[in-house]
């Protein structure tokens, strides 16, 4: 039974200790934007509804289903019953059977319009993912960039908790031997832990971008997601000279003017369809009557229709009317919201681009450059306790603005390009 046992824990410890362990893998923005479009589960269920449309069109192209009706077949016969022709061997000289057969027929070309409506309807399924789509793509390229500042920010906050346990070990050695005052390492000690308190708030915030990244490309395995490639400026320039044509750039490419414009045309041909139903559609209809009439197989034929007296449709059309209007007034406050849109975006995105351009450009490298110098200094006792710790709170901050100003950037650009409808 041991036995038995410790072969079930060996073949199951490799499996558990492998999906317990984190993976780790790398990618580009570019990769992760291919999976997001190969594997998100909301595109994928939003793509079926485009599916679902064009089953509803196959749906609207078929005619009505004829009526078949058989009636009047009787079960038993009477004394005084008039044979009749025998139907099958001897079954039939005493059955009465009455059959009816119909169909519909629409007029005022209303099946026609049914399916150029269907058709629309499809378009308007077309647009609202290519909206969604959008949405999603601005959303997941603001994480990627999220998620590439707090890779970059971990990474300066673990060089300065390395080199603060380095100096506190030192100090604890220092202090043994008297050097130092207690005073002065707890300050160190203290310096060390309210770094160490900003890394794991900056890993938290880290692993909650990371949680969001993976609902993105739908992944649900233990691992982390590396982006390989740092925070990049955008290269493309851009005036305010370009206004009027991202304008109109907008109105000919952006899904949600498009599907504003289909719904406008949805509408018109609502009131097409409405006003079709003041004609009446019409039956025909074939009969046979077997033994039921004088004639002993009597054949006829009918047609059916209701009477436009009362009702001529005017709400329906009145109501069709009133949605013309309601659309078009939606368009053009869509435009309306557009156009300012893009201005909005032009003008943060100028604005976070100057702020950044006001940052010297070797002032990054000199910030390096400095807290090593004082990193040195300090270990010679060059420079205070105080002195040190007061530049690397500077120092951080000084990194921290840098790369945020640089997000923003990047940030605002993508906004740009989501206003306009197009990559720039």
């Amino acid at each position: 039974m041991l036995k038995k046992y410790l072969y079930i824990v060996a073949c199951i410890a490799p499996i558990v200790i492998g999906y317990s362990q984190e993976q780790v893998i790398s990618l580009t923005r570019e990769e992760l934007e291919a999976k997001f479009l190969e594997q998100n589960l909301d595109l994928l269920a939003q793509r079926l509804e485009i599916s679902q449309a064009e089953a509803q069109l196959i749906q609207a192209r078929l005619w009505p289903n004829p009526t078949f009706e058989i009636s009047e077949v009787n079960l038993w016969k009477t004394t005084d019953i008039e044979e009749q022709p025998i139907i099958f061997k001897n079954w039939g000289e005493a059955q009465q059977i009455s059959l009816h057969l119909e169909q519909e027929i629409q007029t005022a070309g209303k099946r026609r319009k049914n399916i150029a409506l269907q058709k629309l309807t499809i378009e308007e399924k077309e647009k609202e993912f290519e909206s969604i789509l959008r949405e999603a793509k601005l959303e997941l390229r603001k994480n990627i960039s999220q998620l590439q500042l707090l890779q970059k920010q971990l990474n300066i906050y673990n060089q300065q908790i390395d080199k603060t346990k380095s100096l506190n070990k030192a100090y604890a050695t220092q202090l043994n031997h008297g050097n130092i005052s207690q005073a002065e390492y707890m300050r160190l000690k203290a310096a060390e832990l309210q770094l160490k308190k900003e890394y794991f708030e900056l890993k938290k915030d880290y692993e909650e971008t990371l949680k969001e990244l993976k609902n993105f490309i739908s992944i649900s395995e233990n691992l982390t997601i590396q982006i390989s490639e740092e925070l990049s400026l955008p290269v493309k320039e851009v005036s305010e000279m370009q206004l009027q044509d991202w304008v109109i750039d907008a109105m000919e490419l952006r899904p949600d003017v498009l599907l504003s414009r289909n719904l406008e045309k949805q509408s018109i041909k609502r009131l097409e369809i409405e006003k079709a139903e003041r004609v009446p559609d019409f039956t025909v209809a074939i009969d046979y009557d077997r033994g039921g009439n004088i004639m002993r197989d009597f054949v006829g034929l009918g047609l059916s229709f209701d009477l436009p007296i009362f009702n001529r449709n005017k709400g329906g059309i009145k109501e069709a009317k009133l949605e013309i209007e309601k659309t078009k007034l939606e368009t053009q406050s869509k435009v309306n919201e557009i156009t300012n849109e893009i201005i909005e975006a032009f003008r943060n995105y100028n604005n976070a681009l100057s702020l950044y351009q006001e940052i010297d450009k070797d002032y990054e490298v000199q910030l390096d450059k400095i807290i090593e110098a004082y990193f040195r200094n300090f270990e010679k006792r060059n420079v205070s306790l105080i002195e040190y710790l007061d530049f690397v709170e500077a120092y951080l901050d000084n990194k921290n603005l840098i790369l945020e100003t640089k997000k923003d950037v990047i940030d605002y650009f993508e906004v740009l390009q989501y206003a306009i409808g197009k990559e720039l």
